[in-house]
C-alpha cells in the first residue's frame, strides 16, 4: 500500500477517491479513530425509552452501547463492557431493567453505572474506580444522539441554529413507526457519498424522481418550483430557512449540521406514491406544502421531512468492506397505525429507494475493487460528494 500521507498529499481535488481508501485496513481503522468513533450519530428517539429502567442497544461496529432512562428520568449511554473481565451486561436488544447485572459473575451497577455489587472483590479496591464506562449522549428534540469519543466537539452550535426547523415539525413530539436495517456490501463511504448527489436519481430512482425536483436541480424549472413552494411557507406555519454549517463549511469544535428545503413536484405534497398525505400534520405545520426539508445532522445522520412524517438515513459501517443504511421513519406521536396511516404506504418510498441504492451501491463497489478502477472526476452536480471527500481527506489529516 502506498504511505497514507502520500495517498492524502496525492489526491488530485475534486476528483474521486485513490482505490486504498476503500479496501486498505489500515485507512480503515484510522477512519474508526479519526471519524466514526469522534462524530454524533443518530441512535434512536426518546420515545423509544419512555419509562425508567427501559433501554435498548446501539451497535457500532464492535461497540455495543446501553442508551437508557434512569431514576431520574434522564437519558444515560453506557458502553456495554463489564468492569470485571469485559462481558457483555445487556444480552437483549432493549427492554426494561431496574439495575444492570452482568450474566457472567452477577457484578451488579445501578442505572447510573455505578457499581452496587461486585461479590469477592478484593479489600482495598474502591469500587468507585470500577464504575461503567459511560458515552457521551445528547437529547436535541427528542433525537438521540451519541459520541464515542473521550473528547467531542460540541453540539451547541447545532442545536442554536437547527432549533427553530426542529420546533417547526415538532421533532420532540414525534415517534418512531418503523425502522429498517439494509446491509450493502460495499465500503461506508460509498454509501454517504452516494447519498450526498442526486445526479444518479433520473436513471436510478424512478419513483423518487417522480415527486421529487432535486433531480433538476441547476436546470431549468427548478427555481419556478422552488418559488412556488416559498409562496405559502408562512400560511402553512412553515419559515424559508437555509442554514450551512456541513463538511468544509463547519465551524472550529463544532459538529457539522445543515438544512434546506426544496420542491416536490406538481401533485405531490408528501413523499407518497400518490401524491396525497400519510400522516397527521407535524408539529406547528397548519397545512400541507409543497416540499420537503433535509437536515444533515452529523457526518452520517440524514433527515428528510415532509408536512405529515420524517424519514431518517444512518450510515455505518460493519466492516472495511461492508456497511449498513438503518432507516426511520417518524410520525406525531399520537398517530395510530391503521386508523391514522397505513405502515406500508409510509415506508413505500424510501423502501423501494433504498433497495435501489444498496444494488447502485454495491455495484460501484465491485468496480472499485477492478484493478483498472481509478479516480475519476466529479461533475457539478456532486458539489455535496466533493465536499464530503473534501472534509474526510482533512479528517484523516
Amino acid at each position: 500500500m502506498k504511505n497514507i500521507e502520500n495517498l492524502l498529499s496525492q489526491h488530485q481535488e475534486d476528483w474521486s477517491l485513490d482505490q486504498e481508501f476503500y479496501k486498505d485496513q489500515s485507512i480503515f481503522n484510522l477512519e474508526k479513530k479519526k471519524i466514526l468513533f469522534n462524530s454524533w450519530i443518530f441512535t434512536g428517539h426518546e420515545s423509544q425509552i419512555p419509562n425508567k429502567g427501559d433501554y435498548f442497544l446501539y451497535k457500532l461496529l464492535e461497540e455495543e452501547i446501553i442508551i437508557l432512562r434512569n431514576k431520574e428520568n434522564e437519558i444515560k449511554a453506557f458502553f456495554n463492557v463489564c468492569r470485571h473481565r469485559g462481558s457483555r451486561i445487556c444480552l437483549n436488544e432493549g427492554g426494561n431493567v431496574k439495575r444492570l447485572t452482568c450474566p457472567y459473575h452477577s457484578w451488579t451497577f445501578n442505572l447510573d453505572g455505578k457499581l452496587l455489587a461486585a461479590k469477592s472483590l478484593r479489600d482495598g479496591i474502591d469500587k468507585a474506580t470500577l464504575n461503567l464506562h459511560p458515552c457521551n449522549i445528547e437529547v436535541i428534540a427528542g433525537m438521540l444522539f451519541i459520541n464515542l469519543s473521550d473528547d467531542p466537539q460540541s453540539l451547541d452550535n447545532l442545536r442554536r441554529d437547527l432549533k427553530e426547523p426542529f420546533d417547526m415539525f415538532g421533532f420532540t413530539d414525534m415517534k418512531i413507526a418503523a425502522h429498517k436495517n439494509y446491509p450493502i456490501a460495499s465500503n461506508w463511504k460509498l454509501a454517504v457519498e452516494n447519498y450526498q448527489e442526486c445526479y444518479h436519481c433520473a436513471p436510478s430512482h424512478p419513483e423518487y424522481s417522480l415527486s421529487h425536483t432535486l433531480k433538476i436541480e441547476d436546470e431549468p424549472g427548478f427555481d419556478e418550483a422552488q418559488e412556488k413552494m416559498r409562496s405559502n411557507l408562512e400560511s402553512c406555519g412553515l419559515k424559508d430557512i437555509e442554514v450551512d454549517k456541513d463538511f468544509s463549511n463547519k465551524d472550529k469544535d463544532q459538529e457539522q449540521y445543515a438544512y434546506s428545503r426544496y420542491a416536490l413536484f406538481d401533485g405531490y405534497i408528501t413523499g407518497s406514491e400518490d401524491g396525497k398525505p400519510l400522516a397527521p400534520l407535524l408539529g406547528n405545520i397548519k397545512d400541507f406544502n409543497q416540499g420537503c426539508s433535509d437536515f444533515n445532522l452529523g457526518p452520517v445522520s440524514y433527515f428528510l421531512a415532509y408536512c405529515d412524517h420524517v424519514v431518517g438515513y444512518v450510515f455505518t459501517p460493519t466492516s472495511l468492506d461492508k456497511c449498513q443504511c438503518d432507516v426511520y421513519w417518524l410520525v406525531n406521536k399520537d398517530a395510530e397505525e391503521g386508523k391514522d396511516y397505513d405502515m406500508e404506504k409510509l415506508m413505500w418510498l424510501w423502501d423501494v429507494t433504498t433497495y435501489a441504492d444498496e444494488t447502485i451501491i454495491v455495484n460501484n463497489q465491485k468496480g472499485v475493487d477492478s484493478f483498472k478502477y481509478e479516480p475519476g472526476p466529479y461533475t457539478d452536480k456532486e458539489k455535496s460528494a466533493r465536499s464530503f471527500i473534501k472534509w474526510y481527506l482533512n479528517e484523516l489529516r
